[in-house]
C-alpha cells in the first residue's frame, strides 16, 4: 500500500516520466493500492495560488481528476494524524510533509517520495 506525496502525485498525473524506476514499478504492480493524504489538495492549492505551480485547471478540479483517473484513494486528516505530526522528530519543517509522514505511520503505508527528509524519518517506510 503506497502513499504518494504531492510530487509523486503530480508526476504520476504528468505521465510518470519524472518518477523513479522503483516508484513506477511499485505503482504498476497489479496488487498496488495507491493513497494520498488530503493535505496534498491543500498543498497543491497553496502552491498554485503562490504561482509556484501551474495547473491546467483550478487545483480542486485537477486534484479530483488526478485521483479519480489513477484510482488513488484519499485519506482524510483526523485528530490523531494532526497530533502525531506535531510529535515527529523535527527533521522536516513543512507541516504538509509531516502530515504525510504521520499518515503513513498510522496506516502502515510506504511513502513514495523523492524527498530525502521524509525518507529519513524513523519508523517510516519509503520508496524512491
Amino acid at each position: 500500500m503506497l502513499l504518494l506525496d504531492t510530487c509523486a502525485l503530480l508526476w504520476l498525473a504528468a505521465g510518470g516520466e519524472s518518477l523513479s524506476v522503483s516508484a513506477r514499478d511499485a505503482i504498476a504492480d497489479p496488487d498496488a493500492r495507491l493513497f494520498v493524504s488530503a493535505i496534498t489538495a491543500f498543498e497543491l492549492g497553496v502552491k498554485h495560488r503562490r504561482g509556484a505551480l501551474k495547473l491546467p485547471m483550478p487545483p480542486l478540479a485537477w486534484y479530483e481528476r488526478a485521483i479519480d483517473y489513477h484510482q488513488v484513494q484519499e485519506i482524510p486528516i483526523d485528530g490523531r494524524i494532526a497530533a502525531s505530526s506535531t510529535e515527529l522528530p523535527r527533521l522536516h519543517a513543512d507541516p504538509c510533509d509531516r502530515i504525510i509522514v504521520a499518515t503513513a505511520q498510522r496506516d502502515g503505508l510506504t511513502i513514495l517520495t523523492p524527498d530525502p527528509l521524509i525518507r529519513s524519518y524513523p519508523k517510516t517506510h519509503s520508496l524512491w
